[in-house]
């Protein structure tokens, strides 16, 4: 089998694995594991994430890493919405079997959850972790470890969950651990709710963006995410430019990802997540090759039951009518976790 015949013998694999009809087959690059260099390579070996690490420990002292812009001195243990400090705070560190099939593979997307964060849902899912802050604090260098600890157990990447309000750390350890033999794409995996001028910091630093899209009403933002109200603006931006970064998703001969966009939209009921509206943004403003993740398996957590709208699970009905409304945007490249 030649190159060209194994890319779309490979492209034909994913459409079928995703929902896609042969008609509809997805456009998927296909990039040699063997050619495959993480972009942060390369921006250390230029002295360009050293300058990335400092630049983002100095919004520390009066903090902007989120549209919330607290603007405390986390230098000094001051605590915004978040309540985290400079130091950085890991719940846990495992392969994750429970990821997007491209992040999965065989051995696990290397997934390490950080305490706290920035939207603070109502319903969140991982409320112990986010809202109560469960787990432990540890420095850059211990965070590095447990990076190459997930590299040595074979997992395909380093999946960093809710990485936003601990992006210094972050980066000093990827520099780190990039001195000491990591070689592993990073992921990032986030609310969507990322100031612009922060993502751009990223550019070259991260090879997968996974954001979240929550809403498309900055009402229903504002009522579920602890005032969020300019949520549906301020990500649609900041994915628009992780976009331009990454562009669609890429991934290696065995179908495993490397570099690209994966954009998460969890069906809420009732619609709450205006799940329509989103779908045509992404194929206008994005690309109908997209990677989506419309996922179905939302669950009254944490508050939601004070909320009667949100005190039930979503019906068949309604993520069968989301999957509809993604197909009739032209969406090709459906997961359906």
């Amino acid at each position: 089998m030649d190159d060209s015949t194994r890319r779309v013998f490979t492209g034909n694999l994913l459409a079928f694995s995703l929902g896609a009809a042969p008609s509809e087959t997805p456009r998927t690059r296909v990039l040699p594991r063997d050619g495959f260099e993480p972009a942060y390579l390369r921006l250390e070996r230029s002295g360009r994430l050293a300058e990335r690490a400092r630049e983002l420990y100095r919004v520390f002292a009066e903090c902007r890493l989120c549209p919330r812009r607290c603007s405390v001195n986390r230098l000094k243990g001051e605590k915004g919405i978040c309540q985290a400090t400079s130091r950085v705070k890991v719940y846990s560190h495992h392969a994750h079997f429970g990821e997007e099939r491209p992040l999965v593979g065989r051995h696990g997307s290397g997934t390490i959850f950080f305490s706290h964060c920035n939207l603070l849902c109502e319903y969140c899912q991982n409320w112990q972790i986010n809202h109560r802050g469960d787990g432990f604090y540890e420095s850059d260098e211990r965070l590095a470890r447990r990076m190459l600890d997930l590299q040595s157990a074979g997992c395909h990447n380093i999946n960093l969950v809710t990485p936003t309000h601990c992006l210094p750390n972050i980066v000093q350890a990827v520099r780190i651990a990039a001195g000491r033999g990591l070689r592993l794409p990073l992921v990032y995996n986030c609310g969507g709710y990322e100031p612009l001028e922060i993502v751009r910091l990223l550019d070259g630093i991260v090879d997968i963006y996974m954001p979240d899209f929550k809403y498309t009403d900055g009402r229903m933002a504002a009522l579920y995410s602890s005032g969020a109200q300019d949520y549906p603006e301020v990500a649609s931006a900041a994915i628009e430019e992780m976009h331009r970064q990454v562009g669609e998703l890429a991934v290696d001969e065995q179908g495993i990802a490397l570099r690209g966009l994966i954009i998460r939209h969890l069906v809420l009921p009732h619609d709450i997540a205006g799940t329509g509206k989103f779908v045509k943004w992404v194929a206008e403003k994005l690309s109908r090759n997209t990677y989506v993740n419309i996922m179905a398996q939302y669950r009254p957590e944490h508050r939601a039951r004070k909320y009667p709208e949100l005190s039930r699970r979503t019906t068949s009905e309604e993520w069968n009518q989301a999957i509809a409304w993604a197909r009739q945007a032209g969406l090709t490249r459906l997961d359906r976790l």
